[in-house]
């Protein structure tokens, strides 16, 4: 029997019978290992008059059918040979003076003048292979799909020539050949703006429909609408579903943090009608003072609120934003400013986590993990505030521009940086006390790893740091310099909350136990990203040491018993991106990719076009998508209690701050206020020319004569003002709920204290609402 017709062979026009060729027993035979032809569709061709001299044979493997897009549909087409005759299409002809048609002894002419030929060729090539290697599923599908063409002698019908110079279009028989629709692949992509949407959706609902006018010990975690514990729900369960798909791009991610910071930092200021905080009423306060006095003062004129004006960087420029924007104080924005240092704080984070991985989900998993763990309250209008941000800012310039080695053009790059290393170094130095000592630490454990080994960055800190203390600061300085050497090495007074800070009621222990279980799950979650991810231990040694370096500040000093919160906060950065790889499968570091780059053998492709080294796709166990999504949605939640339940002591409802405001109205220079503590907004309003005095802050024993005799020792001690200066008693709502919840005096000795007055002849009632009582001291007592 005749081997099958080659492609090439069906590609040409065969000459008509003769009497030399009249059954085709004479044409060239093909080389012994050509491959079966096809006619492009899987089934063997053969020449129909050969077909009709031979009874058909078996085919020695069932060929699969072949799904051809349009253009190869038409290729095939436009060289397949007529089931009627037997014989190809002639090519059109394009000019007179074209070349003959290459034969089947000439496969060079074929292939090179012919390139419809050769991919019909390939095309009929892995047809016939794919139907070696799969004889059953190719035969089961051509008896059932239309375009597998048997041998066969039937007559085919009939068809019009298509005009010389177009190939004839052929029907569409398979879905593949439609194009995909694009709707269902955009929804798809879209598909993480639902959840965002709906969070949203229920924040929105759950700010309307929550009442903060009467909140009780657990501040405003009993006062939310249920919505909006849902709409935190629905937004982490999105961003975790999100920032695990790696073909997400990193915006949906920042999208998600961003909308979480809103639920979180914005919804005290859109419930609240004042600002929270009587610290930053306090510093509104030396905001004002600088637009009145137009100058810094000294000790002499403001006693201890001029450590104010010896680090007055951050009031300075509030001052001047005041000014640019016509405002008449900076309270009628500060109520959105930890909504606006949180927000501050998403670049510094960005670049620090970059600098050890390209990995989206584990960068955005630990910059999460940072907003729901910064519970300490920092983000409050305060000099801390834009410090913390500095700092994280600093350290993104030492992490990615100072582990570097570099020639000539290095180090001139590296002037440019140690100037701008400079300046925000500068501006943290002369905003707040505490800030320089954490960075000094920090860079200091940097410059020990071989990586960072350059001084430059510790030194300039220290140099601009002891330059300010020695200069501005020495004053301040000076009269606090023994209190501070004796608190040194004392890490349990350091720690100790003391009187007046201790957690007491329901409430404020509740709250209390849930900041402590959220950080502490945090650093917990470290450790183990720390054990678990190999890579990172060597990799991102340097986060792990801006983790770490904040902890010998326990030794240091107190900072009047707030120093336990201060090291929490700037251990976050660092334990948030090692706690965020405890949550996710194996991550990878910059310096691991750059490790594999170089080891693996470059292919064709790589060479080609050098592209990213991605992660290969790890086989999941079943707790890999659902426990840390349980995890960081217990953290989520947790962090509400954390940071607003104790906004019964934090927030002064408008009443409470007219009566304090009609206060400073009327009382003349020179004047006294006496409040149990300072817990009450405008607490600090014009200290340059009223005094305050806050009796619980005083000696215990003193407090305890004031709760068994209230109105003659206050009288006593209010004796000393002269006229026409007066002294006034204020007593309010703040400053209740804060020595209830922080264990000072309960209720009911306070109620004791307010009674006495009220009942005394030596006290004369100036005002009184629903905020507070205010009396006066008469001048005759």
């Amino acid at each position: 029997m005749r081997p099958p017709a080659t492609p090439r062979e069906r590609s040409v026009p065969e000459p008509a019978p003769g009497p030399e060729a009249t059954d085709g027993s004479h044409r060239a035979a093909p080389p012994p290992d050509a491959p079966e032809a096809t006619d492009g569709t899987g089934a063997t061709s053969d020449p129909a008059p050969r077909a009709a001299q031979e009874p058909p044979t078996p085919a020695a493997s069932p060929e699969p059918p072949t799904t051809l897009s349009r253009k190869q549909a038409a290729k095939a087409a436009a060289t397949s040979p007529d089931p009627t005759t037997g014989r190809s299409p002639q090519p059109p002809t394009a000019t007179a003076t074209q070349p003959p048609p290459a034969t089947a002894s000439d496969p060079v002419t074929a292939t090179a003048s012919d390139p419809v030929t050769a991919a019909s060729q390939e095309s009929a090539a892995t047809a016939s292979e794919e139907a070696s290697v799969r004889p059953g599923r190719a035969a089961t599908a051509r008896a059932h799909h239309p375009t597998a063409r048997e041998p066969s002698t039937a007559p085919a019908p009939t068809t019009t020539p298509e005009p010389s110079g177009s190939a004839p279009e052929p029907p569409v028989t398979d879905l593949s050949d439609l194009a995909p629709a694009a709707w269902p692949a955009r929804a798809a992509a879209a598909w993480p703006a639902l959840p965002l949407l709906v969070a949203l959706a229920l924040w929105v609902y759950a700010t309307r429909h929550t009442d903060v006018s009467a909140l009780d010990d657990f501040g405003l975690v009993s006062a939310l609408h249920p919505t909006f514990w849902a709409g935190l729900a629905v937004l982490t369960a999105g961003f975790w579903f999100t920032v695990r798909d790696r073909r997400r791009p990193g915006a949906w991610s920042l999208a998600y943090v961003l909308v979480l910071l809103v639920m979180e930092r914005a919804t005290q200021a859109l419930l609240y009608p004042t600002p929270l905080y009587a610290w930053a009423w306090k510093h509104d306060a030396v905001i004002d003072h600088l637009l009145t006095s137009g100058g810094l003062q000294g000790a002499d004129r403001l006693g201890d609120m001029a450590v104010y004006d010896q680090w007055p960087g951050f009031f300075a420029a509030q001052a001047a934003l005041v000014r640019l924007l016509g405002v008449d104080n900076a309270a009628m924005y500060m109520a959105w400013w930890p909504l606006v240092s949180s927000v501050l704080l998403l670049l510094p984070l960005l670049l620090i986590y970059r600098t050890f991985t390209e990995d989206r989900r584990l960068i955005w998993t630990a910059v999460w993990l940072f907003c729901v763990g910064n519970w300490v309250g920092q983000d409050y209008f305060s000099p801390q505030s834009v410090a913390f941000a500095l700092h994280l800012g600093v350290l993104a310039v030492v992490l990615r521009r100072y582990g570097r080695s570099g020639g000539p053009h290095g180090r001139q790059g590296q002037a440019v940086w140690t100037v701008l290393l400079s300046v925000l170094v500068t501006a943290i130095v002369v905003s707040h006390q505490l800030t320089p000592g954490m960075l000094v630490v920090t860079l200091v454990a940097l410059a020990l790893t071989r990586r960072y080994r350059d001084w430059v960055p510790a030194v300039t800190t220290v140099v601009i740091f002891l330059a300010w203390c020695l200069t501005a600061a020495l004053p301040f300085l000076s009269a606090a310099m023994p209190d501070m050497i004796r608190s040194i090495g004392d890490i349990g007074a350091n720690v100790e909350t003391g009187y007046g800070t201790t957690p007491t009621g329901t409430g404020a222990v509740a709250t209390s136990w849930a900041a402590r279980l959220l950080s502490g799950s945090v650093l917990l979650l470290a450790l183990a990203g720390v054990l678990r991810q190999r890579v990172l231990r060597h990799r991102a040694l340097p986060l792990l040491l801006v983790a770490a370096a904040p902890l010998p500040m326990f030794a240091a000093s107190s900072y009047g018993s707030e120093m336990i919160f201060r090291v929490l906060m700037f251990m976050l950065p660092g334990a948030a991106f090692f706690a965020a790889a405890a949550l996710l499968p194996k991550v990878r570091t910059l310096a691991a990719d750059a490790a594999a780059r170089d080891t693996a053998p470059p292919s064709p492709a790589t060479r080609a076009r050098p592209r990213r080294v991605t992660l290969p796709a790890l086989p999941r166990p079943r707790y890999g998508v659902w426990v840390p999504l349980l995890v960081l949605l217990a953290g989520t939640l947790a962090f509400v209690p954390s940071y607003s339940g104790k906004d019964r002591v934090n927030y002064f409802p408008p009443h409470e701050v007219a009566l304090v405001q009609q206060l400073f109205d009327q009382a003349p220079d020179d004047s006294l206020v006496v409040a149990a503590n300072r817990n009450y907004p405008l607490a600090y309003e014009q200290y340059w020319r009223v005094d305050h005095y806050w009796f619980l802050d005083d000696d215990r024993r003193h407090v305890d004569e004031i709760v068994r005799d209230p109105a003659t020792v206050l009288a006593r001690d209010m004796a000393a003002v002269e006229p026409p200066a007066r002294a006034y008693f204020l007593l309010t709502r703040g400053q209740t709920a804060n020595s209830e919840m922080n264990g000072q005096l309960d209720r009911a000795q306070l109620d004791r204290i307010r009674e006495s007055v009220a009942s005394s002849p030596a006290f004369e009632l100036v005002a009184e609402n629903d905020g507070g009582v205010l009396y006066v001291l008469t001048p005759a007592s």
